[in-house]
């Protein structure tokens, strides 16, 4: 996996951000209008080889790859670049393809920066008279006219300025009134021009993700400095929490422009659907993001006088020259669900890479052959995502396997695998319909015992659970603490040789089934909460404790543990007396980035399961437009998990900073599969309402299972708050 540009493209991305950072100002943006075009930029554009970064090395371009374009086109957009950018990038390279010799002028021209090359994205055919970016300034157009592919030549003097939302240079052209030429025909050349604009697509969606991050800083940098009612209004989370959401939209976006690019080069048969999709989330986020930037500004961001009107209207204008971006979604339902087959263009060197690599490969083969060999059908029977799956004597077998404690250190007794091995892993065992959550807790359990515990703990505890023959269970959470888990109530004094526990704690999951709890105990009351917190063992079988269910309507049981005088000696204690938080932290070594995408790729499938049986209008639901939107759309929800989760583990697997990409991972994809459970159960019913087996029983439970998602393991308000803090440099909102 790799999320790292090259050394090349790294020093392409500085050279031109340094340069659009001085030529693109805001103030040279302003100055630009009303034509909305810089000359004196676009001339500089062409020298540094911007206009010929797609253009065939033996046509006289630097013959880049489309992902090299795609990073200038984000800088584009965060300086918003005053001419028709991703136009220009795309009608030089068809040119070039389909032009021959009589191209050849007009295309040395168009990458000197001398005259304005664009693109039409319509056949004039069909629509003779169309609106053109940087038509108002662009001496010729290169477009399809039927079957054929013509570089329309349009005089100066028939370029008509008319105002327009972002002031732009677009302008109104009949393409049948001017001379032209055709360039080359058939089907081989609709087909390249196809690609091409399907290349457009890609552009000008990374330059909306270009739009939307710039967009945010500036945001981010007032709410900072802005003060009301004595705060600093980053501090409000009706400001900070938005701004949080629409972070992990632009991320995402950019990803998805990637993983077209990526699945282009790998000739993956969703390619097409990318591409529709990345255009169609970039444009609408782009949108949503500039919208709520500005209304962080106040009335301010309504007034001339900040810079944020600017990037409203740009995100805007840019994408609907080519129409309403609603259509783009339709298009990508009918290329994931009809059949519909898109010209793909030639992307070049992609240095981006999602897969997981070899090692991580084999040992999903691994648990793939041990399912086989060792699991019945009536074990399988028995599967649920929650502790409620735990299965006794598979958990044994999986230890004398070494696949139980996958990611606990080898020197613990674990497996030792790399961030990237656990992931696929954990896809596998998803694939098997297993999920271990018992595993889990217990191998961090078995970590914190291993790094604190006195000698007598780790001989009486450790070998069991590295045979796989007992588990632990959390005692985090507290009736009146939630998530804040540093406000533990739950109370620990010394008596005699060890320490009396009284108290209560909620959510202990899996405490029927454990044998053992890790506790955060309240320890000493006149510091600071987070500071007079320690750390214990407690087995649950000793005098004292109680434990009583608590059912959810999710088909998972947790429970309220009651601790009422429970002595256990001080060998039980897991590093210092009120060191609790330090001792806590040595779980972070587990750290895995993880999300909810497994189970929101296992819901898209049963809802297609269903919509390929419901019949609606005595067809397959499946074959309405409306349902493959829907689909499409929860497709990409899917997409984006999957990748913000990919940044969160490859930035732990090779130790690159990390700006709460965790809590974006974790936070997004709740939120996607909470919404999109909502909404795929409203697409399949009634049928969804029935438990019967199969994909009906999968939907209804995956609908009752996306209803905690955004609750346990720490809630979306609290990821949006440490996504804000930590990804946009706002002020803390806690205590």
């Amino acid at each position: 996996m790799n999320f790292d540009l090259t050394d090349d493209q790294e020093m392409m991305r500085d050279m031109f951000a340094r340069f659009l950072d001085e030529n693109s100002s805001m103030a040279r943006v302003r100055a630009a209008a009303p034509s909305g075009f810089d000359a004196a930029l676009w001339t500089g554009l062409a020298e540094l080889g911007a206009l010929s970064i797609r253009v065939p090395e033996e046509a006289g371009g630097l013959g880049l790859g489309l992902f090299d374009a795609a990073l200038l086109m984000e800088e584009a957009g965060r300086t918003l670049a005053s001419g028709p950018m991703a136009e220009a990038l795309v009608a030089a390279r068809l040119l070039a393809q389909l032009g021959g010799e009589q191209g050849e002028a007009p295309l040395a021209r168009a990458m000197s920066g001398e005259a304005v090359l664009t693109l039409a994205l319509h056949d004039a055919a069909v629509e003779p008279v169309q609106w053109i970016a940087g038509g108002l300034v662009a001496e010729s157009v290169i477009a399809r006219m039927g079957d054929d592919i013509i570089l329309v030549s349009v005089p100066q003097g028939t370029r008509v300025a008319e105002e327009n939302l972002a002031s732009t240079p677009m302008a109104e052209i009949d393409l049948s009134a001017h001379p032209r030429v055709t360039l080359a025909s058939g089907a081989d050349a609709l087909a390249t021009f196809a690609a091409g604009v399907e290349e457009w697509k890609l552009l000008i969606a990374a330059g909306l993700a270009g739009i939307g991050r710039q967009a945010l800083k500036l945001a981010a940098a007032y709410a900072c400095e802005r003060k009301q009612f004595d705060q600093y209004i980053g501090q409000f989370q009706a400001i900070s929490h938005p701004l949080a959401d629409l972070l992990c939209a632009i991320d995402g976006g950019k990803f998805l422009v990637w993983k077209a690019i990526r699945d282009i080069a790998d000739g993956a048969k969703e390619a097409g659907a990318a591409i529709s999709l990345a255009t169609w989330w970039n444009a609408d986020a782009a949108g949503r993001t500039v919208a709520q930037a500005l209304h962080t500004f106040g009335g301010y961001g309504l007034t001339t006088e900040y810079d944020i009107f600017l990037f409203n209207l740009r995100a805007k204008a840019w994408p609907l020259v080519l129409g309403d971006p609603q259509r783009l979604i339709e298009e990508a339902g009918r290329r994931l669900y009809a059949g519909e087959v898109a010209a793909l263009p030639d992307v070049g060197d992609v240095p981006i890479d999602f897969d997981l690599g070899e090692d991580a490969h084999a040992i999903a083969q691994e648990i793939n052959a041990f399912f086989e060999a060792n699991v019945t059908p009536e074990m399988r029977d028995t599967f649920h995502y929650s502790w409620e799956g735990y299965n006794p004597e598979l958990n044994r077998k999986l230890a004398a396997q070494n696949l139980l404690y996958l990611g606990l250190p080898k020197d613990v007794g674990g497996r030792g695998l790399s961030a990237y091995e656990k992931t696929a892993a954990m896809d596998a065992f998803e694939a098997q319909g297993y999920n271990n959550p018992a595993a889990n807790v217990t191998q961090m359990v078995s970590l914190i015992i291993h790094r604190f515990g006195s000698e007598e703990l780790k001989e009486a505890i450790l070998p069991q659970i590295m045979r796989g023959e007992v588990i632990c269970s959390l005692g985090y959470s507290e009736p009146g603490s939630g998530s804040d888990v540093f406000a533990a109530q739950c109370r620990a004094t010394p008596d005699g040789d060890g320490w009396r526990i009284d108290g209560t704690k909620m959510f202990t999951s899996g405490a029927n089934l454990s044998t053992y709890v890790l506790m955060l105990c309240r320890t000493n009351t006149e510091v600071a909460k987070h500071k007079g917190l320690t750390m214990f063992i407690v087995p649950l079988k000793a005098e004292g404790v109680t434990i009583q269910p608590v059912y959810t309507f999710q088909d998972e049981r947790t429970n309220i543990t009651f601790y009422d005088g429970v002595h256990i000696p001080d060998s039980w204690r897991l590093g210092e007396v009120d060191g609790g938080v330090r001792t806590m932290s040595a779980s972070l070594e587990l750290e895995h980035g993880g999300g909810f995408a497994k189970y929101q790729r296992a819901m898209l499938h049963a809802a297609e399961t269903l919509a390929r049986e419901i019949r609606y209008q005595g067809k397959p639901l499946i074959e309405d437009n409306g349902a493959q939107v829907r689909l499409a759309r929860t497709m990409a929800h899917l997409w984006m998990s999957e990748l913000i989760t990919s940044r969160a583990q490859w930035t732990i697997a090779e130790k690159k900073p990390n700006h709460a990409y965790g809590p974006m991972a974790k936070m997004f994809s709740s939120e996607k599969f909470l919404s999109d459970a909502r909404d795929l159960l409203d697409l399949t019913a009634p049928l969804s309402l029935s438990k019967r087996k199969g994909a009906a029983a999968e939907m209804n439970q995956y609908y009752r299972h996306a209803q905690g998602s955004t609750i346990y393991g720490g809630t979306s308000e609290v990821h949006r708050s440490m996504i804000a803090e930590r990804g946009l440099g706002l002020p803390r909102t806690r205590s």
